[in-house]
């Protein structure tokens, strides 16, 4: 049974970084394009950023290129979102998902989510 586990989260100030993971366990981390996910206060969930099976694609939203980096170390079985020159709006719990049959990292499986907080 594949399992996600987040963790990374935390407050941080403006303009400050972090660095999120998310563990896969019960199957291989390869199988699998894994994306990233933000649920902010009040909003919808939105899909962040996208890597592919063999890591060699990665997609990002606008609202976040340029500032977020999505890589994957399948010997340690964990996908990264390191995120940089954060702001408020940033601020949800964020979560990775993974896709076993497109590379479009459509949620087919869910990680239960660390919360981001950004605030001075």
């Amino acid at each position: 049974q594949l399992q996600l586990v987040e963790s990374g989260g935390g407050l941080v100030q403006p303009g400050g970084s972090l660095r999120l993971s998310c563990k896969v366990s019960g199957e291989a981390l390869d199988d699998y394009a894994i994306g990233w996910f933000r649920q902010a206060p009040g909003k919808e969930r939105e899909g962040l950023s996208c890597i592919t099976k063999s890591g060699d694609t990665t997609d990002y939203a606008p609202s976040v290129k340029g500032r977020f980096t999505i890589f994957r170390d399948s010997a340690k079985s964990t996908v990264y979102l390191e995120m940089s020159s954060l702001k408020p709006e940033d601020t949800g719990i964020y979560y990775c998902a993974a896709d076993p049959t497109t590379e479009q990292c459509v949620p087919f499986y869910w990680g239960q989510g660390t919360q981001v907080t950004v605030s001075s």
